[in-house]
């Protein structure tokens, strides 16, 4: 039974945008967060964990776009996880995919407010990241195609930025660099370094969002989702030696006064050039599009899992309806922004990174038992492209995802708690208003 009119999505993503859209998700976690899991694990540590963590998104990345191929539309893992295992499991993998894409935005808007304030350090930091909600939500609003246009223009300046930044710093690489204190809390240190090491790729998962308005969407998907995990897995072989190798992990984690810092690309640089260079002023100018791509692009792509959950019911369905003008997830996008200026005004960065990235490896372990489900279930459904070597792809993010959720369950105790808690709160109201309560 087709969807009418009204809660359709237009279908005007091409190719391009799609790598626009899968490299501006994540492009943020080049330039600030991740050097925070050399403070916990090393050069040694943090690489050992980003080795594994490339592994698990290089197979993941091809086993969900056989997922998002064969079913494009906007709830993404929701949408395969009810199919596969039914409508509660389902939930659960929606909610886990909302939580991921509601909580990342703020710990990007907060260092996008940061970056700001270094310019302008009379208005608050805060000031700055509500009203870059406000500014990428109505952009959202206007339209997809608009907002698609604006993410592959400003990621393709922000890999620009990447590259530069890798020109002027390894000329001044040493590999005796990246041997100082290589492993400072032994092995242990690897595992507490695992959400540091997502980091650098959480939420490319989100161009299987928007494959309901893809144009052509069981091609431009593959192109999407491929070209964007080369750019990226590049880019964090590049960015990671490159910041390091100048002077040593430590050089990027603490500032001169001892705090830890999140923007570990100036403090390399000002090893090399000084903080009164051009190109260090620079860096840090054109380092705001890297944030401001991936703030946008995750809106985006959480508008369109929170629009799924209204569409059929498993929220309030005015969560479901489309601007009438716009054909746009205007109420869905509005929610999002008002939860996340709550989590905001926390001030609460990293432990709302860390909630985010245990609804990531949610989403993704689902993911893989669905697709793993789905080719014994439905052997006959239209599948575009099928995952390569399987089931070991399927199978090998499968068991990295799972490991790294238990590790990180170890040393976060208390936010597994917390996430749990959210999980198992919204799955009893779930089950007991369930989806015909929702009419409103």
């Amino acid at each position: 039974m087709s969807l009418p009119p009204a809660n359709e999505l237009k279908r005007t993503l091409t190719p391009a945008m799609l790598w626009g859209l899968g490299v501006g998700y994540v492009i943020s976690g080049m330039y600030f967060g991740w050097n925070l899991g050399l403070e916990k694990g090393g050069t040694l540590g943090l690489a050992a964990a980003t080795f594994f963590i490339i592994i698990m998104y290089a197979t993941f990345t091809f086993s969900y776009t056989e997922l998002a191929c064969a079913i494009p539309k906007a709830g993404g893992a929701f949408d395969y996880a009810n199919r596969a295992m039914g409508k509660h499991v389902g939930f659960i993998a929606g909610m886990a995919q909302n939580i991921e894409f509601i909580f990342a935005p703020p710990a990007i808007a907060f260092a996008i407010g940061a970056y700001f304030n270094l310019f302008f350090p009379q208005i608050p930091i805060v000031a700055i990241a509500i009203f870059s909600y406000i500014v990428f939500t109505a952009l959202n609003i206007y339209g997809v195609k608009a907002a698609a246009t604006f993410e592959l223009v400003i990621t393709i300046l922000a890999v620009g930025e990447l590259l530069l930044f890798a020109g002027i710093s390894l000329p001044h690489f040493e590999f005796k660099n990246l041997q100082q204190n290589a492993l400072p809390h032994g092995w242990k240190g690897a595992f507490a370094a695992i959400p540091f090491a997502i980091w650098f790729f959480l939420a490319i998962e989100g161009v299987a969002n928007v494959a309901e308005e893809a144009v052509r969407p069981q091609r431009t998907i593959l192109f999407g989702f491929g070209s964007a995990i080369l750019t990226l897995v590049i880019l964090c072989v590049l960015t990671f030696s490159a910041s390091v190798g100048v002077a040593g992990w430590e050089a990027i984690v603490y500032q001169p006064g001892g705090a830890t810092s999140d923007s570990p690309l100036p403090l390399a640089l000002g090893h090399i050039v000084g903080n009164n260079n051009f190109m260090y002023h620079l860096l840090i100018t054109v380092g705001l599009f890297g944030l401001v791509a991936s703030f946008h692009g995750i809106i985006l792509a959480a508008g369109r899992s929170t629009f799924e959950f209204g569409r059929v019911r498993f929220a309030p369905a005015f969560l479901g309806k489309i601007h009438p003008k716009f054909q746009t997830p205007s109420n869905a996008l509005l929610l999002n922004m008002i939860i996340g200026i709550v989590a905001l005004l926390t001030g609460k960065t990293a432990e709302i990174i860390t909630i985010s990235v245990f609804g990531a490896l949610t989403l993704y372990i689902v993911s893989m038992i669905s697709l793993l489900q789905l080719r014994k279930k439905e052997p006959l459904l239209p599948r575009p492209f099928k995952v390569p070597w399987y089931p070991v792809f399927p199978v090998t993010a499968l068991v990295i995802a799972s490991i790294s959720f238990v590790a990180m369950m170890i040393f976060n105790f208390k936010l597994a708690a917390i996430y749990f808690l959210i999980i198992a709160i919204s799955y009893q109201c779930f089950r007991v208003f369930g989806k015909k309560a929702y009419i409103f």
